[in-house]
């Protein structure tokens, strides 16, 4: 129960919850859990060109996304961790490539610029085939420093610099929102065709 409540999202009672039900488990579940977690760094690594999670799955090591020839290669969004990926991949919506730069500046937390893979992604931008660049990172405080430092250091680049729009999500009440969100979506706002 104190490993599982190591997790993310898990407290005691999960963790109690979670220990019973993989102790009803028969021999042969368990044992498939155990390979797998006990392989899980041999069969996952991170993809050499985005820093995504890759799998096995080609000679290069790269991601399903990084091996897709569907994706548009000339559009990169920037996110702080690989699971950030994930959601974004839900709205069905981007159909670009990522650049995953494990981190944000925060030196309050003694992270530098040292800690993100700024070059990963400048020597992509170096190769000539990156268009546009969407630095899509956390609203706070350190993803918009750190969304500032890369705006900044990528701007002679020749490569367009966005990022997504902020502000109130869909179907939300504006009776709820924080006043630093109906700022942003306030001076990020659209107009009706």
């Amino acid at each position: 129960m104190e490993l599982l409540r190591g997790l993310p999202g898990v407290g005691r009672r999960s963790a109690e919850r979670m220990a019973f039900r993989l102790y009803s488990w028969d021999e042969e579940k368990l044992e498939a859990l155990s390979a797998n977690l006990h392989t899980l760094k041999q069969r996952v690594g991170k993809c050499p060109r985005c820093g995504n999670l890759s799998g096995d799955d080609n000679e290069e090591g790269l991601c399903a996304i990084c091996a897709s020839p569907l994706r548009d290669a000339s559009v990169v969004c920037v996110v702080e961790e690989a699971a950030q990926i994930r959601n974004i991949e839900a709205s069905g919506v981007f159909k670009g490539v990522y650049h995953v730069l494990g981190g944000r500046i925060a030196p309050l937390e003694g992270r530098g610029i040292d800690s993100i893979d700024v070059e990963g992604l400048e020597k992509r931008i170096g190769e000539g085939t990156i268009r546009e660049v969407i630095l899509a990172l956390s609203p706070d405080v350190e993803g918009q420093a750190t969304a500032i430092y890369l705006a900044n250091r990528l701007k002679e680049r020749g490569v367009k610099i966005s990022r997504p729009a902020q502000g109130l999500p869909a179907g939300s009440d504006l009776s709820y929102a924080d006043p630093a969100t109906i700022a942003a979506a306030l001076s990020g706002r659209t107009m009706f065709d």
